[in-house]
């Protein structure tokens, strides 16, 4: 039976891999220049795409909805061996891994909210006492004049 038919078949093309996974052809290429996925050429030059690819722009998907930057979501795929997909083992280790993150981030955005609600009141975002801005008015002890350049120091 013919490789290409149906059900047998084991490669895709970058269409049906948007298709099949509801990701923008330019992203799939975005995501193959990052090193994210993997294609081979075929001797027209058309890109063609393992079946497991489908499970990996899953997982890139799934992680990227978290917050967690591509470069972090590399880095962790690359910890597989031979670039293989993960598989239910690797996906809990990756999760879990990523999951520190996600409530280390939640702590400081709990945070955040909470001296945020300090300012609301206030409305000067005074230099002096600002929680957000100058926490126990630090910027105190570096003398008079302006010590912060960008909001987010």
């Amino acid at each position: 039976m013919d490789k290409n038919c149906g059900a047998l078949r084991r490669e895709m093309t970058v269409g049906e891999v948007a298709e099949r996974s509801g990701v923008a052809v330019s992203t799939l290429h975005f995501y193959e220049s990052k090193g994210l996925i993997r294609s081979w050429r075929t001797g027209g030059n058309q890109r063609r795409y393992g079946r497991d690819v489908l499970r990996r722009v899953g997982i890139i998907k799934v992680a990227q909805s978290t917050g967690i930057p591509l470069a972090e979501i590399r880095a962790a795929l690359d910890t597989l061996p031979n670039g293989r997909t993960p598989n239910a083992k690797d996906w809990a280790r990756l999760s879990a891994r990523w999951r520190e993150d996600l409530d280390q981030r939640i702590r400081q955005l709990t945070r955040l909210r909470d001296r945020l609600e300090g300012c609301i009141g206030c409305g000067c975002l005074s230099m002096d006492s600002c929680p957000l801005r100058n926490p126990g008015d630090k910027a105190a002890e570096k003398g008079s004049g302006p010590h912060y350049l960008n909001v987010g120091h």
